[in-house]
């Protein structure tokens, strides 16, 4: 439940222009605009701002802009955080920035690696290669299980996923959330600097549409990474995916493609996303509003 004062959010969009535009040429939500229709189902009347994290450096915002946000999100994208370019390095410095705020941040995919990196941890590419469509049996770990990030979710679980990269070094501060047999660490909480910040690797701001248009975008890679024996075996997945979106009682899909309610049901899939605010924006915002009346008190 949100207080008298709804949230000011920043989304981060961790993609460069040339990738967004190809998203959005292929019928995928540019992934910060993804991200602020959820936040806005998550907890209505929050205001929200987009930025675009790997562009221009001279557009990222000063510790003063970003003090009037009570939460930061932080996008997907398809750089590789261990790539020495400006790209990366300027989210990296800007990550540290929000951590030593104190400004509670949460993100997916991109943003676990991020988290993990800019705190002095490490990642590097998946030995056993790309994760995508479906992650499954997430697992919480022992700390997952009684973290305020999880309440309300099941001890395991599927999500929507994409990535090639793995967290491979934790920092100091850093807990394991949760894994599968895929990648070890699916999620993550990040305590540095006196920020923290809460990352999973896969989407829960995706749905059945979302995870389908960036399939047709990238169809041709993944015929060659083996998920399908051709590109047109791809346009049969999508189609798939697009059918069960429009008519979530087509259970003959949902069994063949293996598709849970924890991928359809958009309360369940979005469960972190809540807990997140009520658990870390929420409590930071009431925090704040104490110490400005004592402030104005004076």
């Amino acid at each position: 439940m949100l207080t008298d004062k709804s949230p000011v959010f920043l989304v981060i969009d961790g993609y460069p222009e040339p990738a967004r535009e190809e998203l959005q040429a292929g019928g995928a939500s540019v992934a910060g605009e993804l991200y602020k229709k959820v936040l806005q189902q998550c907890a209505p009347g929050s205001r929200i701002d987009i930025l675009f994290g790997a562009d221009n450096p001279a557009s990222l915002p000063s510790e003063q802009v970003l003090s009037q946000y009570d939460g930061i999100v932080w996008t997907g994208s398809n750089l590789t955080i261990y790539q020495d370019v400006p790209e990366v390095s300027q989210q990296i410095d800007l990550a540290q920035t929000l951590f030593k705020s104190r400004i509670p941040q949460f993100g997916s995919c991109w943003a676990a690696q991020l988290a993990v990196t800019a705190a002095g941890g490490s990642c590097a590419a998946h030995p056993a290669g790309m994760e995508f469509g479906i992650a499954r049996s997430i697992a919480l770990t022992q700390e997952g299980r009684s973290h305020p990030l999880f309440q309300d979710k099941k001890s395991v679980f599927d999500g929507f996923i994409s990535h090639c990269d793995e967290i491979t070094h934790l920092p100091p501060g850093a807990q394991v959330l949760a894994g599968n047999d895929h990648s070890k660490i699916q999620a993550v909480s990040v305590t540095y600097q006196g920020g923290v910040f809460w990352a999973v690797q896969y989407h829960p701001e995706y749905d059945l549409h979302e995870l389908a248009t960036l399939c047709h975008c990238r169809r041709e890679a993944h015929t060659k990474r083996g998920f399908f024996d051709s590109e047109e075996s791809a346009d049969v997945f999508v189609k798939e995916l697009e059918k069960l979106h429009r008519d979530a009682s087509r259970k003959d899909i949902a069994w063949r493609l293996g598709i849970s309610p924890d991928l359809t049901n958009t309360d369940i899939r979005q469960q972190e996303i809540k807990n997140w605010i009520n658990h870390l924006v929420l409590p930071s915002m009431d925090q704040k509003n104490r110490q400005n009346r004592k402030l104005n008190a004076l």
